[in-house]
C-alpha cells in the first residue's frame, strides 16, 4: 500500500495518542506526512452556548482555541511531531467531518482510536454504532482502528 498522506482524528484521549504513534510508525519510513483533525461537535457547542447564553460564535470561538491549545500540549506528549503536516480544528458531526476532511484531502488511509474520550458505552453507540464504525461505513479508503493498549511499535 502506497501511503503518502494519513488523516488521524484526535480528541485527545491516550487512546488517540497511542493511534497517532501507530500512525507515525506506519508511514515514518514511507516518506509520509500526517494531517491530525480534532472535530468539536456542534450540538455540544450549542448546548454550552445554550446553557452559558453566550453566542454560538463566540463559544465556537472559544472551543477552537482551547483545541489548538490542547494540540500543543498533545504533541509535547510526543517526539516525532516533525511527520505532522497540519492540525486541523472542524466543527461538525465528528464522523462526518472525518469523512468530509478525508475526501478534501485525499487522504491514503485513516487511523483512529477505538474509542474516544467520551469512552465506551454510550446509549449513541450502542444504537447507532461508534465514530470508527461510520467512518468505516461512509469512506472508500482504508480506516485503521488501533485499539487501545495496542503496543505503537510496528517492528
Amino acid at each position: 500500500m502506497n501511503i503518502s498522506l494519513a488523516l488521524v482524528p484526535v480528541d485527545f484521549s491516550d487512546c488517540a495518542l497511542n493511534a497517532l504513534k501507530y500512525a507515525a510508525d506506519l508511514v515514518s519510513n514511507k516518506g509520509a506526512e500526517l494531517v491530525l483533525l480534532h472535530v468539536i461537535d456542534d450540538r455540544e457547542a450549542a448546548k454550552i452556548a445554550n446553557y452559558t447564553k453566550d453566542d454560538l460564535d463566540q463559544v465556537k470561538g472559544r472551543l477552537a482555541n482551547q483545541a489548538k491549545q490542547l494540540f500543543r500540549k498533545f504533541l509535547k506528549q510526543w517526539d516525532r511531531d516533525s511527520l505532522v503536516k497540519e492540525t486541523i480544528v472542524s466543527f461538525g458531526s465528528p464522523f462526518q467531518e472525518i469523512a468530509i476532511k478525508a475526501k478534501e484531502l485525499q487522504v491514503d488511509i485513516i487511523v483512529m482510536g477505538g474509542y474516544g474520550s467520551r469512552g465506551k458505552g454510550q446509549i449513541d453507540e450502542i444504537f447507532f454504532g461508534s465514530t470508527v464504525e461510520k467512518v468505516i461505513r461512509l469512506l472508500p479508503c482504508p480506516v485503521l482502528c488501533v485499539p487501545v493498549g495496542w503496543p505503537g511499535n510496528m517492528d
